[in-house]
């Protein structure tokens, strides 16, 4: 083995005075790559940069012919450093033109060199480039050398990553890592949105890449170590931290890398080779990401989203390092990117800069969806990996109706979205200018178009889509963004002013709909196996009467004698909402002892969300005053599907036979009975499936604000009546879902509708 001059830690050093001298871009690189060879004893040391266009271009060069720079280029997987760069792995050869991979190039006049030791150049696990040193002698270059191009292959990274070098690539060019991204995903709010990444939870920036005391670091590694594993320990003896539970499960994996020898063993590794702790949890992470994103097994590739989350939890312990961007502290048309999050999370930033969302999870139906289309954003869930993909200030586009992500989006199609937001902005005006005109269809059936809120904040948008009120008030999102349980005059304040600005427009109430993956921090409660049908809504209401009690009081008062209507959700029998009745009751005869103003109207419904109720429609209707369907539960327990998991929550079709025929059920109900009946959940605001519901003679639709236009002018240019008739000889018939769509999809072109 031939060993280098003065090991890993002088080349480090080396390195970082380089890039602090006075020189220009490509003189730079050039020696960079002479002190690399001098330090390996290497007669080469090349450098290749993964171009957007799929090519290793030879950027820099010590060795071989200096008029091959930036035109010897190699394809991905093709040669020696292309079959690096695609497995991400380094490779060590003593004779390598008699490898199967090698690519001669005569340019470089590279055959006369046979010892080859070639590193992947990573960042986030993504190859930037490939790092390259070879000998005239045939030698095998060992373990510690090749650990020591990886060292330097981390430092050489970050360079390249962050520094300017940008006038070394060829005009229309760029390194692969900042490419243009697409990613395909879930629509969750229809729309566009321009602007620049906010990583929800960014990943801490190491700035202290090389160590100038190797000890020291070892033991800042093994505190922070420690104090990992000891805040991982506590939070599993947590009380509420049940053997079965998801979360338990994914902190008992982070212990277990945590106390893993092997990764512990090479994080203290790359430290004795010159790294600062925080550089040799990134190099090792970088590693790891590499090899795992190339695992076609969909167990070890979400196994690398636990190691990605303790390899950062482990930095921000050894930087100190809370997020890097304030919650509240967004640049203009700001678009958060994140893994996950909850609609708590959501509603913490500035909602005046924050223009849309984008998850690498979630479904349409999942709870921080439905927050982001109460408040106007554009969102788009499962776009895979993109977090590792984007640095915050990247330039990003979401195109919410289609489901799409750019990602540092090229001009031409930066301009596409310019044009379709203008488009899409003389659309708005379009409906704003139908705001006025009464929802009725050309053959006379007035369909009435109500909002789905939850915030004070867009309750002002009644005035500007002409929504006859609000369908659903979700009172829930006051708790969940509260950092404690809000008091009684703080919810009589929320309740009096939604109704005072919805004026003379009725506005209903939801009781409080926690539990289940409405979480809240304040209200501890055991963790469940299934918590969608767990302690949640209103059995969690009825079991703790002083939280149900304070709300239905400060909703009687917020009313201080104006009409009330008032929602209780998940009733599975009619004796819960007996029991709810009697307590509005009680509160009621409260005020009146207290000589305080009762509504002058009071209106209970019952919402319809659990497939038992459909079996007590004739107990529960004569009770009700109303009754809403809330789609989103109904078709996730008619299906047995969680709506949260995207594996199978597309699967089932909405308005499909079953479900179709379950919602007409409920309609024709109503109607025996003489009780309005309104579509509160998602599908309402989908032109399709809302034309599905007035098929079966569903007239009143509650939606997200944005759905109203679209949904007005579809029933302003729509003849009902026929399709009625149609739908329903289908669903007698016994039609399948496919069939119900395509027979939709085909009065919408047969009366040239505006879907």
């Amino acid at each position: 083995m031939v060993t280098s001059i003065g090991g890993p830690r002088v080349l480090l050093r080396q390195l970082r005075e380089t890039m602090a001298e006075p020189l220009a871009s490509q003189e730079r690189l050039d020696k960079i790559v002479s002190l690399i060879a001098e330090n390996m004893r290497a007669d080469v040391c090349s450098f290749y940069v993964l171009r957007d266009d799929g090519a290793l271009e030879l950027f820099a060069t010590k060795g071989l012919a200096k008029e091959s720079v930036h035109m010897t280029t190699l394809r991905l997987g093709e040669g020696l450093v292309g079959l690096i760069a695609a497995e991400a792995e380094p490779l060590s050869l003593d004779d390598a033109p008699s490898h199967p991979a090698f690519a001669y190039r005569p340019e470089t006049g590279e055959d006369r060199y046979f010892a080859f030791l070639g590193v992947p150049v990573l960042r986030a696990g993504q190859t930037l480039g490939v790092l390259v040193v070879q000998n005239v002698e045939r030698r095998k270059y060992g373990e510690d050398e090749t650990e020591a191009m990886l060292t330097t292959a981390t430092i050489l990274a970050e360079m390249i990553a962050t520094s300017d070098f940008d006038n070394l690539i060829k005009p229309g060019s760029d390194i692969d890592l900042r490419r243009p991204r697409m990613y395909t995903g879930v629509s969750f709010t229809d729309g566009i949105a321009l602007g620049t990444v906010v990583l929800h939870d960014p990943r801490v920036v190491v700035t202290n890449f090389i160590a100038e005391d190797t000890e020291q670091e070892k033991l800042r590694l093994e505190s922070a170590l420690e104090k990992m594993r000891v805040s991982i320990d506590a939070m599993l003896d947590h009380g509420d931290m049940q053997p079965s539970s998801d979360h338990r499960e994914i902190l008992e994996t982070y212990r277990m890398f945590a106390n893993d020898r092997g990764w512990v063993h090479r994080l203290t590794e790359a430290i004795d080779n010159g790294l600062s702790a925080e550089a040799a949890v990134e190099r090792v992470q970088n590693d790891t990401r590499a090899r795992m994103l190339r695992q076609t097994d969909p167990y070890i590739r979400d196994r690398l989203h636990d190691l990605d989350d303790l390899a950062n939890r482990l930095l921000r312990v050894l930087t100190g390092d809370g997020h890097a961007l304030g919650r509240k502290e967004l640049p203009e048309n700001a678009i958060l990117v994140a893994r996950n999050m909850g609609p708590a999370e959501l509603l913490e930033y500035d909602r005046t800069k924050l223009r849309g969302v984008v998850l690498e999870e979630g479904g349409a139906t999942a709870h921080v969806a439905i927050v982001a289309r109460s408040l106007g954003l554009v969102a788009v869930g499962q776009a895979q990996s993109i977090v590792s993909m984007c640095e915050t200030g990247d330039e990003i586009i979401i195109d919410g109706t289609a489901g799409i992500v750019h990602l540092r989006p090229t001009p031409d199609i930066e301009q596409a979205y310019v044009d379709k937001v203008r488009v899409s902005a003389r659309r708005r005006a379009h409906y704003a200018a139908l705001k006025d005109k009464p929802s009725i269809t050309k053959d006379g059936v007035e369909i009435t178009l109500l909002h789905n809120s939850g915030l004070v904040a867009d309750l002002p948008m009644l005035d500007d889509t002409g929504a006859s009120g609000v369908g659903l008030f979700r009172t829930e999102l006051q708790f969940m963004i509260a950092s404690r349980l809000p008091r009684l005059p703080e919810q009589m304040e929320l309740y009096a002013e939604a109704m005072a600005i919805a004026g003379d427009r009725p506005v209903v109430f939801r009781l409080l709909d926690i539990g289940g993956d409405k979480v809240l921090p304040y209200l501890r409660s055991a963790q469940e196996e299934n918590p969608a049908m767990g302690y949640r809504s209103i059995r969690l209401g009825l079991d703790r009467p002083g939280l149900l009690r304070t709300q239905i009081r400060a909703l009687l008062m917020a009313a201080n004698g104006r009409p009330l209507k008032i929602l209780v959700p998940m009733v599975t029998e009619t004796f819960e909402f007996l029991q709810t009745r009697m307590v509005v009751q009680k509160e009621i005869e409260r005020l009146r002892r207290a000589g305080k103003p009762t509504p002058s109207r009071l209106e209970l419904g019952a919402m319809v969300e659990v497939p038992s109720l459909l079996f007590e429609l004739d107990q529960l209707l004569p009770e009700a005053d109303f009754v809403s369907i809330g789609s989103n539960d109904l078709v996730q327990f008619l299906t047995a599907s969680d709506r949260a998991n995207p594996r199978v929550s597309k699967n089932y079709d909405p308005i499909a036979l079953p479900r179709l025929r379950a919602i007409r059920m409920v309609v024709e109900a109503a109607k025996r009975y003489n009780i309005p009946i309104t579509m509160c959940g998602e599908l309402a605001g989908k032109p399709l499936e809302a034309l599905a519901l007035m098929a079966i003679g569903m007239t009143r639709l509650s939606m997200g604000p944005a759905s109203i236009g679209p949904i007005k002018e579809m029933v302003l240019n729509l003849d009902l009546k026929p399709i009625q008739q149609s739908v329903g000889a289908a669903l007698s018939e016994g039609a399948d879902g496919a069939t119900i769509r395509q027979l939709l999809q085909e009065w919408i072109d047969k009366q040239n509708l505006p879907v």
